[in-house]
């Protein structure tokens, strides 16, 4: 331009937000920390705009970590002396900013729905902001003008560009003014801005002879005879009324009839509605335009200059909602709104009309329906008038399944037709004779909370439908035509993927690859489609680039004969109810019903670089490929021109179509994301992830890192204040928010302070301390429970103040409205109650004086003090399996809405509200549980779910499901007894009421099984408890039944198969066998050397706390308690032992070494926190328990892992039955699991107490495992004696190895003998000699449950459940020749005959004790009063009663219990004590016992020789004190 200025410099200002680093000259700007932090990045221009100038800037960098993006505008604030706030929305004094789509002044909306919305940028793409000459403001995205956002802008501004939440990074790339432009694609924009100038001037009835002589040079050689006139030029007498519908007809036309077509005004009511509202009869000031009522509905709260309505207390009230226009409508004028806010709780949704009822007269009814006079509404997927349905099925969409963002509009036309339309797609005519005078009227019914009046009706969908606009008007209707072409692609012969994609989906590399950019917070919406139809025999294949463990499920492929230029995307393919066909799982599904249940490779199971394949073939049948393998024909009759559909659903995060014109781009580096943080709800999930975190608002002086799981107050030791964190969403009641603190520092007073407020992060100001609040929030400080700042009562159950790092906090609404504190994990009471049921309430915790760090940790945490975020745990399901086994799995005949997932052991409903019957795979045996977990429930449904057993075998129905009824109360064809909500019904007819708890009331989470007992009753257990006998007399062969009925829409199997005593629950020991007489086989300590085995070693990928030594064969974590998860760089071969020996404890932490096997390599993955988080193809042996994918499937299997002391040495085996075994210290437990797939790996987690392990080889000996180990030495002699070799045999349990660690059971009964106040001189000095039968040290030494002992042999039975306390010997007694000749018994005693009898070393009668306990029965059977004052004491008759076994002696009757407290807890316990005795053999007489029993004791000796008397002096030697404690 002549005599402009020279350019103004393209660079940003040196002064900037806090955050903000410039670079490049100052052109390039970067927000430091832009994962821990979203806003402080305010840059601006350094020098005022100029007239015209536009300011643009290339995005360079986002993140997923935040919501929102860049903002810009201009502000009049001058930099050099701005005072930055933290956003661009905070500037004030003259600021024009577009946030999104809206345009916003001094932080005040002004414009809604403007322009492109620039949170959908992504990196390269420019955005520009201009002040016009005449003071407009205009903003440019990608060299477009977006069109006037405000007016009235001062001279001098100053460009403003906000680096907000995803965006961190942004280069000036100019600064100057818009260049001429031209070409093709400028003309088209021509055409669109012509079309709508033209609508608005045919609406405002204005001639438009330049738009007339325009257009048609544009549309001259476009000739669809049967659609269109040859031409468009005035010589055809088209008026341009009549030219709008042609224009409108043709989109019909392209979008398949009537109901695809978008909303047209007929005959000659004009174009496409005008903007705004804008009546076609004349022009209307801006106070004209349509908005909300005043008067409205009790509940509903207007804002937005009465353009947007919400319903208040959402999660309390249903109704009460209905809002209305504040005119009447004009004839084809629409009146449209967007839905912004649904709540998932209530049934129904929103509901939109019309009425001839004047808001200023009307009562406002609950609902709109309720109404019976001058009301058309359309509800659901139907027609309501006056209250009464007219239509049931107007059209295929419902308003229930709408989502937030959702359009919704009516009309009503000329002739009194009155249309809805849904996202811009025209409904129909819905009602013929509408009144003339009619208010539009929208009811926030149910889920509906919250929407908004929507003016620019066309703006949403102005490129979608310009396109359309241009495909109809094309003479080369579907074929390749350069950039008009719907795909986009100029080359039509390349398969791409279709720019309309799922909410969550995103397409990039051209048009070749899709991707969930947030993958690890949403599982669905990811439904991508190709741009053009599959050709017949043209396979459409793409490879998996990235996954994610976090989800279940993964990606689906298939076709449909949808366009996706006009399909409104489901949230998953398998929801779409027509012409659909796609392969899930290892099943095939038509129009969202399964047709194949067993069709081909399991599309959950694939990983990072498979692929997958469909086509369709020329004689109409459909073909899947996984990996290039064909799957066999999965469909027939596929109709031809169908679109080829990915969903990219659960774990698949990325996917790329893959064909021969181009190399593929390389597999991302994080192709498979760990699973750091809490697992959300999935249809293999056992329960919903805990999303509880910490919310990104939140004080000035704190920082939430971690995936919003830990909080810290930064600059701790200069600053006490000022760190408020809040939860991020609201509690639900009952929910506990339990955080454990991590940091203090010792420089101030006060600590933590913690409790909730019904103040939602977005509303509130965060003060100093959270007891500055004055309204709606409750705290506990110290000891102080203090409401809105005030103290309501002192002294509570604990104080905050003096709790230390590890300590636990959490808090808890109950449904009553008392509020709870629990530290570690103990309920302190009610704090305080009448909390307000209606308010939602948020935990809120006070980083405060001495607390810094805390960070959020499960209640039902896996294992202590971890803060571990996988929410499948031991505590959530106390699964108790009678024997080890495998989980349980359903039938694959079921109802046909029902889908089965994880391998049979998840269900899902996948529509309706029935038909969803399964059954177990196979019969019940005696005793054996079947129980699964409620997974997710809808709450649109009434009823519950339904469970029984029933006598009809599975494998008998037909596939094709004719026989199966839609509800199990409707299966009568074999007898079936189930439970129904509280009824017991046989076949349908009641049998019983009132039983038990209501299944109607179970919710998510909850647990439910049945069994049938030995007794043939069947019981039903929730949540583990018995609910009692539901049925007699019911028949055995029966498989447990289940409906999936209403509510209940997916469900988990939680338990496990019994095992079959033939199958065995052990496998050949690599160690030696039970030393008993039947056994004569050789034991291992004399087979030969197994083969070579496979060499070992850690892989080098590994939790990132460990590190490997020693060749890898050492693994030490080098810090915290967790993040200590290791695999072996091989797989483990079957029957090969692998071994692992505990090389460092750390008593600071509780809990210990976990490991197992998982069935895939991690050698490219990155590892969770803790074992249990692993939830594919993992197996786990933690504590004593047995665990698959999480899923606790046996109980109480070998030793307590949390007991093994240093130097025990654990190992792995898989035997040829694919069984896994535990080896503890060599000694075989038994099988542990079933079905190990090959390969597997064994897995370690080195977690708590466990600091360090070495692998164990031939170079470093397992513990016990060399020839020398006296085990194998015990044997060969019993072998020896076996054979015939006279000499007997004493064998006794090895002595634990290295006990660093010390067994509590053990130690109690160390306090409770030293109560005793027994001399010293009566114990063995070797305390190694003491040895505990507890459930885990006996595990951990393998102990044998029957020894034998003595000249001639006999068996006793080893003391489990009792600690044995080693007696010193008699030096007289020939202890060498007693202890290899005698028989072992025991002999029940009481406390206070227990002294007597050491002084005597003979067991005598007696009863005092420092306990005074009084003489019991039991007393008198062991032996006699004392001896009368004359009587001699040498002829004392001494009868002793002794059992080989502590089930008999160890009976109250025997050993009497008395009660005492422990020094050290405080707590009351009962003991009992016994001497275990060597008895000289023929000193005693073995008869039947004596107390009258029935049934039997042990199962080694029946009750007929279960006692021995003897009378003898001298036959018997006291070997050691038996104490065992309750």
């Amino acid at each position: 331009m002549v005599g402009r200025p020279g350019k103004m410099a393209a660079e940003l200002h040196p002064r900037s937000g806090k955050l903000i680093g410039l670079t490049n000259s100052n052109r390039t700007a970067h927000r430091n920390q832009p994962i821990q932090e979203f806003n402080h990045g305010l840059v601006l221009s350094r020098e005022p705009l100029r007239d015209r100038d536009v300011f643009t800037v290339r995005i360079d960098r986002k993140v997923n970590s935040w919501s929102g993006s860049i903002e810009i505008g201009v502000t009049a604030l001058d930099p050099a002396s701005l005072d930055f706030p933290s956003s661009a929305t905070g500037l004030k004094g003259g600021s024009w900013v577009v946030s999104g789509c809206s345009v916003l002044r001094d932080g005040r909306s002004i414009l809604e729905e403007y322009g492109r919305d620039l949170d959908q940028l992504g990196e390269g793409d420019r955005v520009g902001i201009q002040r016009s000459a005449q003071g407009e403001l205009h903003l440019w995205v990608n060299g477009r003008d977006c069109g006037v956002a405000a007016f009235g802008l001062p001279p001098r501004v100053w460009a403003v560009v906000d680096l907000y939440g995803k965006c961190t990074q942004i280069t000036v790339e100019s600064c100057e003014p818009p260049s001429e432009r031209g070409g093709e694609e400028e003309e088209v924009e021509e055409v669109e801005v012509e079309l709508e100038e033209e609508q608005q001037r045919e609406g405002a009835a204005l001639p438009a002879p330049a738009a007339e002589e325009e257009v048609p040079v544009l549309l001259q050689s476009q000739s669809r005879p049967d659609k269109l006139p040859n031409s468009l030029d005035t010589d055809n007498d088209f008026t341009a009324q009549e030219r709008s519908s042609v224009v409108n007809n043709a989109i019909l036309s392209a979008c398949g009839g009537g109901r695809g077509a978008l909303l047209e005004i007929p005959g000659g009511g004009g174009g496409v509605s005008p903007v705004g509202g804008v009546s076609p009869v004349g022009g209307v000031t801006t106070n004209d335009a349509l908005l909300f009522h005043e008067h409205c509905g009790t509940l509903i709260k207007l804002s937005n200059n009465n353009k947007t309505a919400e319903r208040r207390r959402p999660l309390d009230e249903f109704n009460n909602g209905v809002v209305m226009t504040n005119r009447p409508l004009r004839d084809n004028e629409t009146f449209e709104i967007r839905i912004d806010k649904l709540v998932d709780k209530w049934s129904g949704s929103i509901e939109i009309g019309v009425t001839t009822h004047n808001p200023n007269n009307l009562d406002y009814p609950a609902t709109m329906t309720n109404l019976r006079s001058g009301t058309i509404m359309m509800s659901g997927c139907g027609i309501l008038t006056n209250g009464k349905g007219t239509r049931r099925e107007y059209c295929e969409f419902s308003l229930d399944e709408l989502q937030e963002g959702d359009h919704i509009g009516l009309m009503r036309k000329v002739g009194g037709a009155l249309h809805f339309c849904i996202n811009g797609i025209d409904q129909g005519i819905a009602a013929t004779q509408t009144p003339p005078t009619v208010y539009g009227v929208v009811d926030l019914y149910g889920m509906a909370v919250k929407v908004t009046i929507v003016h620019n009706h066309n703006h949403s969908d102005r490129l979608r439908r310009n396109n359309a606009i241009m495909r109809a008007l094309s003479p080369d209707v579907g074929r390749g035509r350069g950039a008009l072409q719907l795909g986009g692609d100029p080359d039509s012969d390349r398969l791409l993927f279709h720019l309309n994609c799922g909410q969550k989906a995103a397409i990039i590399n051209e048009g070749r690859t899709a991707l969930r950019p947030h993958a690890t917070d949403d599982f669905n919406h990811g439904v991508v489609l190709s741009a053009r139809p599959l050709r017949s025999n043209e396979v459409f294949q793409v490879r998996i680039d990235k996954m994610v463990d976090k989800w279940a499920g993964s990606i689906e492929i298939g076709v449909t004969t949808h366009n996706p230029a006009y399909l409104q995307l489901p949230s998953t393919m398998t929801n779409l109810r027509s012409g659909t066909w796609m392969m899930t799982g290892n099943g095939v599904m038509h129009n969202g019903t399964t047709i194949l249940d067993e069709y081909g490779h399991n599309l959950d199971r694939l990983k990072a670089g498979d692929t997958v394949g469909v086509v369709r073939k020329d004689d109409g049948s459909l073909h899947f490929f996984v990996n290039g393998v064909a799957q066999g024909p999965a469909a027939w009759n596929v109709p031809p021109s169908v679109y080829a559909v990915v969903d990219l659903y659960g774990q698949a995060a990325q996917a790329t179509i893959m064909d021969d014109m181009a190399d593929l781009p390389p597999l991302p580096d994080d192709i498979s994301e760990g699973n750091n943080q809490l697992s959300p709800s999935s249809p293999c999930s056992v329960v919903s992830a805990n999303d509880l975190r910490f919310h990104h608002l939140h004080g000035s002086n704190a920082v939430i890192t971690n995936g919003g799981r830990t909080a810290l107050r930064q600059n701790c030791r200069s600053e006490f204040n000022d760190a408020i964190v809040i939860s991020n969403r609201s509690l639900r009641d009952g929910e506990l928010f339990e955080i454990v603190i991590q940091k203090m520092v010792d420089r101030w007073s006060g600590s933590i302070e913690a409790g909730v407020t019904a103040i939602r992060p977005g509303e509130l100001e965060f003060p100093n301390t959270m007891t500055d609040i004055d309204y709606d929030t409750w705290m506990l400080s110290g000891t102080a429970i203090m409401q809105d700042g005030n103290t309501m009562r002192n002294n509570y159950g604990c104080d905050l103040d003096s709790l230390t790092t590890g300590s636990r906090i959490g808090m808890m609404r109950s449904a009553t409205g008392d509020l709870h504190y629990y530290i570690n994990g103990v309920d302190q009471g009610v704090a305080c109650s009448g909390l307000p049921a209606e308010k939602e309430v948020f935990a809120v915790i006070d980083l405060y004086g001495q607390c810094v760090q805390v960070a959020i940790t499960s209640s039902s945490g896996p294992l202590d003090n971890s803060l571990s975020t996988c929410n499948i745990t031991e505590k959530s399901f106390p699964i108790h399996s009678p024997v080890p086994g495998v989980a349980h799995r359903l039938h694959s005949n079921h109802g046909k809405n029902v889908m089965l997932q994880s391998e049979g052991c998840q269900a899902v409903r996948g529509g309706g509200y029935s038909h969803g019957i399964v059954f177990s795979i196979k019969e019940l045996k005696s005793d054996e549980l079947f129980e699964v977990k409620i997974d997710e429930v809808d709450e649109q449904w009434s009823g519950s779910l339904h469970i029984g057993l029933t006598t009809l075998q599975p494998a008998d129905i037909p596939c094709t499901f004719p026989g199966l009824s839609a509800r199990l109360l409707d299966l009568r064809t074999k007898v079936t007894w189930l439970v129904t909500g509280s009824e017991v019904r046989r076949n349908g007819t009641l049998q019983k009421q009132n039983y038990g708890c209501s299944l109607d009331r179970l919710r998510v989470g909850n647990r439910v099984g049945v069994k049938r007992c030995s007794d043939d009753s069947m019981h039903i257990l929730i949540d583990g408890e018995d609910m009692g006998p539901a049925a007699t007399a019911v028949a055995k062969n029966v498989h447990a039944v289940l409906d999936l009925y209403g509510r209940v829409t997916a469900v988990s199997v939680v338990s496990s198969t019994v095992l079959d005593e033939t199958e065995g629950t052990k496998v050949p020991s690599l160690s030696s066998e039970i030393c008993s007489e039947e056994e004569e086989e050789p034991t291992p300590c004399e087979n030969e050397a197994p083969l070579v085995p496979t060499t070992m070693q850690f892989l080098e990928n590994h939790g990132k706390n460990i590190l490997l030594s020693n060749q890898n064969l050492t693994a030490t974590r080098v810090s915290s308690y967790n993040q200590g998860l290791l695999v072996t760089n091989q797989p483990l071969p079957r029957q090969q032992l692998f071994q692992v020996q505990i090389d460092r404890l750390n008593p600071t932490w509780t809990s210990s070494l976990s490991l197992g096997v998982i069935g895939s390599s991690l050698e490219r993955s990155s590892f969770p926190s803790t074992a249990c988080c692993l939830k594919r193809s993992s197996w786990l042996l933690q504590r004593g328990c047995v665990f698959h994918n999480s899923l606790k499937i046996c109980d109480n299997y070998g030793p307590n892992l949390d007991t093994c002391p240093e130097g025990t040495v654990l190992g792995l085996l898989v035997d040829a039955n694919s069984c896994l075994h535990l080896y503890v210290n060599g000694m075989d437990q038994g099988v542990a699991a079933q079905d190990i797939p090959s390969p597997c790996f064994p897995l370690l987690d080195l977690y708590g107490q466990c600091e360090q392990v070495t692998i164990v080889t031939n170079d470093v000996p397992a513990v016990g495992g060399d020839g020398s180990n006296p085990r194998c030495q015990g044997d060969m002699e019993k072998a020896d004696m076996v054979d015939g070799i006279k000499e007997s045999v004493c064998w006794t349990p090895p002595l634990e190895v290295n006990p660093m660690k010390t067994c509590e059971y053990q130690a109690l009964c160390s306090r409770f003998k030293d109560l005793l106040t027994l001399p010293d001189g009566y114990f063995s000095e070797d305390p190694k000699a003491n040895l505990c039968y507890c459930d885990s040290c006996h595990k951990l030494r393998g102990d044998e449950a029957y020894y034998k002992r003595g000249d001639p042999p006999r068996d006793y039975a080893a003391p489990f459940g009792w600690c044995c306390f080693s007696l010193r010997i008699n030096p007289r007694c020939d202890a060498a020749n007693t202890f290899k000749k005698w028989h072992m018994a025991y002999h029940g005693t009481s406390v206070g005959a227990l002294r007597r009898t050491l002084d005597q070393s003979e067991l005598v009668t007696g009863s005092a004790s420092i306990f005074s306990a009084a003489q019991t029965k039991g007393d008198v059977q062991n032996g006699y009063s004392e001896p009368e004052e004359n009587s001699a004491p040498e002829r004392e008759e001494v009868k002793v009663q002794l059992s080989p076994t502590m089930r008999y002696s160890g009976l109250d009757n025997f050993a009497p219990k008395v009660q005492f407290r422990d020094p050290r807890s405080l707590r009351c316990h009962h003991a009992q004590i016994a001497l275990q005795v060597c008895v000289r053999p023929g000193s005693y007489k073995i008869g039947a016992q004596s107390l009258g029993l029935s049934e039997a004791l042990d199962p080694r000796f029946s009750n007929s020789e279960i006692e021995w008397i003897s009378k003898e002096k001298g036959g018997t030697l006291l070997y050691g004190l038996l104490i065992r404690i309750e």
